[in-house]
């Protein structure tokens, strides 16, 4: 088992969470994921990451929609700096799709599309390409202390 997803497991224990991570074999969009788990794309958890000063910035956005970078940086009220997959890895811990909303390496601000509360369950990466997880939403709100907001 990686260490990635470990940590993944880790932070779900420490929250209090049953969800057993999945293993979906390699994925590369969300509409895969979600046809592996038999949900729909929307469902599905994208961990956007942007530099942040020293550290990220994290936009959990439903699987079919794009974070639009003017409106993250007005909620971030500050540029925000693409993360190349070097960054990813240093600051989150994870590899570029596997990102888990939680178990950063070094935590950052952490923002929510609307979109996805509008579920009983999501499904979000647990640390590597190949495995996520189910979580209600308004649980992964509360142990990521996202913000909700439309910068979609």
């Amino acid at each position: 088992m990686s260490k990635s997803l470990r940590r993944v497991e880790a932070a779900l224990r420490a929250a209090r969470q049953t969800a057993e991570p999945v293993e979906l074999g390699q994925t590369r969009t969300a509409r895969q994921a979600a046809e592996a788990v038999g949900c729909v794309t929307d469902q599905i958890v994208k961990s956007i990451v942007f530099g942040l000063h020293e550290g990220c910035a994290l936009f959990l956005t439903a699987g079919g929609n794009r974070v639009d970078p003017e409106k993250a940086a007005n909620h971030a009220g500050a540029t925000l700096r693409p993360a190349d997959a070097e960054m990813v890895r240093r600051l989150t811990g994870f590899a570029i799709g596997g990102v888990a909303p939680i178990g950063h390496l070094t935590p950052g601000p952490v923002w929510m599309d609307p979109r996805l509360l509008t579920f009983d369950i999501v499904w979000a990466a647990a640390g590597t390409p190949r495995h996520v997880f189910p979580i209600a939403p308004d649980a992964l709100q509360r142990i990521t202390g996202a913000i909700v907001a439309e910068f979609t």
